[in-house]
This record gives C-alpha cells, structure tokens and sequence, in this order.
C-alpha cells in the first residue's frame, strides 16, 4: 500500500481526485486548467495515480480520458478503518461520484463509473464465483440472493426474499475473460422508473496466479437516481468479491452502528 499513500500524500495529486470526484472522466487538458504546474507536470502526477490504480484511463476516440477509482482507498478502509468504524468505512466508498460526461469528437456516452483492482487469483477462479448463485458474494450486506439463467437473453435476479431488488438480462457472456448485463434497480420507486444501464465486467490474466478485474457500469441514458445510488454499492460489492476469491472466506462488514 505505499504506492496509494505515497499517491495521495502531494496535494496536486489530491485536488486531481477532488476534480475527478466532482466530474468524472475528464481529459488531461481539463485536468491541468489553474494547476500550479506544467502540463508535462499534470502527466507526472497523473501517471503516479494510474500507478497506485486511484484513476483508471479509457481511450474514447481521440481523447483519453481519467477516472477516478476508489477500490484501493476501500481496499486501506477494510484493512484498517472497519474494524474500529464501519459507517465511515462506507463514506469512503461515495468517492465514486462521477458526472455524465461525452466524447466531442464521437458524439458516443462515455463510461459512467468504471472500477479496477487486481486479484490474487486466476480469471477462471474469480468467474467461478461471480457466475456462482450459490455464493453470491456481491450483495451479501444486504441479505440478497440471485437467480440467473446462464446464457445470452437469460435472466439475472437479485432478491431479497421473494421481492426483485434488481432484474436484468445476460447481453454477452464469454468465460473467462467477459461477462455483460443490463442493471434495473427495483428497490424503491425513484430508481424503478429509471432506463435499464450496463454493467461489464472483464478479466485479464496477471502472470499465473492473478488477474485484473474492470467493472464499467454505464448507458444509463442520462443522469438518473440509479446512477447516483450504485456509486457506494459497487465498491463494497467488489471487494466482497476480491476478499472471497483471494481467502475462500466471505468478507463480513459489521452493521452501522444504531444512533441512541
């Protein structure tokens, strides 16, 4: 972890993740607008966060554009905030917050929210357990189950109980390395009327015992509630994930502590 801390300890680079939080997916020459630095400075600072994985870059037609990653903030919360303040634990996680953004030149909807962290287990361990409705290690703070018919059209359900808390469908699945679904959230009436979004997920190898994860949650044609609300989910939901495959322990958070 001294890559992250060493990140964050230059206040360039901290007021970079600030401008990254307040809009997501921004180019470089945004990013360098009123910095006390060079542009070439900006790109030193850049590069140092895309080391510690705090951005994520994606090429959108001529433009690269940088997105703010909370994974390894979450990833220091779990190791040492949690245990002693989990509803801090859980603000940490809002650092998602992103803005809709487009490419000028494409015209095309630029990724909403894009996460990436790295494993200590093989592509085809971690699809055994995100594509296993056994385990369901994604939702578990939550008490959700999930059904889904494994194959392109089929259907995905997460439930609590009887009741769907989120419905979707299987867009493309290709094992290991790739797995697509729509995302309708159900869990209260303002995000039940938003358009269904689409959640990607890919996996590259890493040497022989451990991969990249890269979850893009996106199309959710415009700004709507469901894609303010999925911003604290994601990042619990995954290192649920990274705690399961790298242990064979499901991660447990403690609950929030009650106000007296």
């Amino acid at each position: 972890m001294d890559d992250i801390f060493n990140a964050l300890a230059h206040p360039i680079r901290r007021d970079l993740l600030d401008r990254l939080r307040e809009r997501d997916g921004q180019t470089l020459g945004e990013l360098e607008r009123d910095q006390p630095v060079t542009r070439f400075g900006v790109m030193k600072h850049l590069g140092v966060l895309e080391s510690a994985h705090l951005i994520v870059t994606r090429k959108v037609g001529r433009e690269k554009l940088h997105y703010l990653n909370p994974l390894p903030i979450q990833e220091v919360a779990d190791r040492w905030v949690s245990r002693f303040a989990a509803p801090f634990a859980r603000t940490l996680s809002d650092l998602a917050t992103a803005a809709e953004t487009r490419d000028r030149t494409m015209g095309a909807a630029a990724p909403k929210h894009v996460w990436e962290m790295y494993i200590r287990a093989t592509p085809e361990a971690v699809w055994s357990i995100l594509t296993d409705d056994e385990q369901t290690p994604l939702w578990q703070h939550f008490n959700m189950t999930s059904k889904t018919e494994w194959t392109e059209g089929g259907a995905i359900t997460f439930l609590v109980g009887d009741r769907p808390m989120i419905v979707g469908k299987v867009v493309a699945i290709e094992p290991p390395r790739r797995f697509v679904h729509t995302f309708s959230a159900q869990w209260s009436p303002d995000v039940a009327v938003d358009p269904a979004s689409r959640v990607t997920w890919t996996l590259e190898p890493v040497g022989d015992k451990a991969c990249k994860l890269t979850l893009t949650h996106d199309d959710f044609g415009g700004e709507t509630a469901t894609s303010k609300a999925i911003t604290g989910g994601w990042p619990e939901a995954l290192s649920r994930l990274k705690t399961l495959a790298e242990t064979g322990e499901p991660f447990h958070m403690p609950p929030p502590a009650m106000a007296g």
